[in-house]
């Protein structure tokens, strides 16, 4: 249910932003941006935040998905508009969706970690600690030895 939830976050977050910057910029239909999307979606989640987020960091991961999307958007737009600057706007497109990205591998790695440890943290939260003292500064070691002469 939570990699749903992931997936939805992540579609209409991308969908939005990137029908900021094809369809209200440079005039791209609803559904050509619809399209491009769901397949950089689906593609960026199966390879970039199952594949390479749990193996490297937030940065590579970025690149990666920065990469991947530049190559499936500049492809998209070639194939399905009469566009003559595609790698534009899949250049802009991709930054966008590259500073998205950086900031939903965060919500992923939370997502990717194992239920038990999630709990781990939380359960750590809860620690109550306390001091320990006592009256004197200085033990004083000979002082029950003497007694028992």
């Amino acid at each position: 249910m939570e990699h749903f939830k992931a997936l939805a976050l992540k579609f209409l977050a991308t969908l939005a932003l990137l029908y900021i910057i094809l369809g209200l910029y440079y005039g791209m239909t609803f559904g050509t941006v619809f399209l491009i999307t769901l397949i950089v979606g689906i593609i960026s989640y199966i390879i970039g935040d199952l594949g390479i987020l749990p193996r490297t960091n937030n940065a590579i991961a970025t690149l990666a998905d920065f990469g991947l999307a530049l190559a499936v958007i500049w492809v998209m737009i070639s194939l399905l508009t009469a566009s003559t600057n595609a790698f534009t706007m899949a250049l802009f497109s991709a930054i966008g969706v590259a500073i998205f990205e950086f900031f939903f591998h965060s919500y992923m790695a939370n997502i990717l970690k194992n239920p038990q440890d999630r709990n781990d943290q939380t359960k750590r939260r809860d620690l109550q600690y306390q001091t320990e003292a006592s009256e004197e500064f200085t033990p004083e070691v000979n002082k029950d030895y003497e007694n028992r002469r």
